[in-house]
């Protein structure tokens, strides 16, 4: 058997080669039920993301050559895209190192942002879709499992994951370091982008019991707010409802001061110097420099958040490089996962073959025998099977070790040497 991995990603292919590549689920399930044909490809699977487009495909090491072909054409015709449009992006992959980029793509080491989590939730989702599509089997449902346990031993075993490194989730973290819960408090959005949007996500998934969100233009905030299931409060009135947040995160295009010293000591002194906690996402600055000097109030602008963020990026690279020690080990030991896979019908051949060969003696000389009783010729034959059975554990179990799954020709040998059908 051998393992296929064909595709491209945010490094090799920017984004409109990706989109032109990129699959729906329904696409997916569809494409693989036309790449899948049973006698090139014998079993496959679609990652399909807006980072990566990637086939993973099983097929015998003579077709090998054939189904890298099947996969080219397979994309090419998907994306009603010459080759040549795509070609020069693309990376193929195959046993090993297609082994080698799947569990790295699971355990989020091959991430345009490392450690982030989402990818495994993806490649979950694309398992999920060739198994509904009956296209994933025996080979892939083991590796991709496998992959899994990777990206599992991968978080638990190294940090790789611990430092956020996106400027709308370090505003949630640096929030629970000042408040040590979010549960109970009341955020403030001032805007209502895509950077806002992504602030108040992490917000609620860290507990806040409240978001207020104040946009300029007003559909847009009661539209977020009815997704987050927030309140909008009016853009001009921001200094009357300023106290009752305890974290208030700005992103706009306004070209002023937003807030000002005077509106935070007044906020303060309606909190009754419960602490404040300001993050200033845009550029120009929103919010006063000088709030941060008022007692109580924290703030960080873009700069303060990048300078952690970049501190924390290299952090995860450093446990990046203790994750690729435990993706080798994993990956020694699947193949020797595959190599069992492979050589285990000639085993198994084998072992029944001797096996016939010792009741077979015993039927030719049962008159031998004399009278037995049935428990007797059950006896006599579990004997004979049990003595075959330690006689070959031994070259058994040497077949398995010394097998080489690059040689497929030393599988074809045993048989031939012991006269095993096909």
């Amino acid at each position: 058997m051998s393992i296929v991995l064909v595709g491209i990603n945010h490094k090799s292919a920017p984004v409109e080669v990706r989109e032109r590549l990129a699959f729906s689920e329904a696409a997916c399930s569809e494409g693989l039920r036309t790449l899948v044909d049973g006698d090139i490809v014998r079993e496959g699977l679609i990652v399909s993301t807006c980072n990566r487009v990637e086939v993973l495909a099983e097929t015998t090491r003579e077709r090998l050559s054939d189904t890298l072909e099947r996969v080219n054409q397979f994309l090419s015709r998907t994306g009603t895209l010459p080759r040549s449009f795509f070609e020069t992006h693309l990376y193929q992959h195959t046993d090993g190192e297609a082994i080698r980029h799947l569990f790295r793509v699971t355990s989020s080491l091959d991430s345009m942002v490392i450690g982030e989590p989402q990818v495994l939730g993806q490649v979950r989702r694309a398992y999920s879709i060739a198994l509904e599509a009956g296209t994933a089997g025996r080979i892939l449902n083991r590796l991709v499992h496998h992959a899994f346990r990777v990206a599992k031993r991968v978080r638990t075993e190294t940090g790789i994951g611990a430092n956020a490194v996106s400027i709308s989730y370090m505003a949630v973290e640096l929030g629970k370091k000042i408040f040590n819960s979010l549960e109970g408090h009341t955020a403030l959005l001032i805007g209502a982008g895509e950077m806002a949007e992504l602030s108040a996500r992490h917000l609620v998934n860290a507990g806040v019991s409240r978001v207020l969100l104040a946009n300029r233009t007003a559909d847009r905030a009661q539209h977020l707010a009815g997704e987050l299931g927030g309140e909008t409060i009016k853009f001009d009135e921001l200094s009357q409802h300023l106290a009752e947040a305890d974290i208030i995160i700005c992103s706009t295009a306004a070209d002023e001061y937003l807030i000002t010293e005077q509106m935070a000591r007044e906020s303060l002194g309606k909190r009754r110097n419960r602490p404040s906690f300001f993050i200033d996402i845009s550029v120009p600055r929103n919010i006063d420099p000088a709030v941060g000097k008022i007692p109580n109030v924290f703030v960080f602008d873009i700069d303060d958040l990048e300078s952690v963020i970049s501190s924390n990026i290299r952090e995860r690279e450093r446990e990046a490089e203790r994750a690729e020690l435990i993706v080798e080990s994993e990956i020694m030991q699947f193949q020797q996962t595959l190599r069992v896979l492979d050589i285990g019908p000639t085993i198994g051949a084998l072992r029944n073959k001797l096996q016939d060969i010792a009741r077979s003696e015993l039927t030719r000389r049962r008159n031998r025998l004399g009278p037995l009783t049935v428990e007797q010729e059950d006896a006599i034959e579990a004997l004979l099977v049990s003595t075959v059975n330690k006689i070959s554990h031994p070259l058994l179990s040497h077949m398995r070790r010394s097998y080489d799954a690059s040689d497929a020709e030393a599988i074809q040998a045993w048989r031939d040497i012991f006269g095993l059908e096909e």
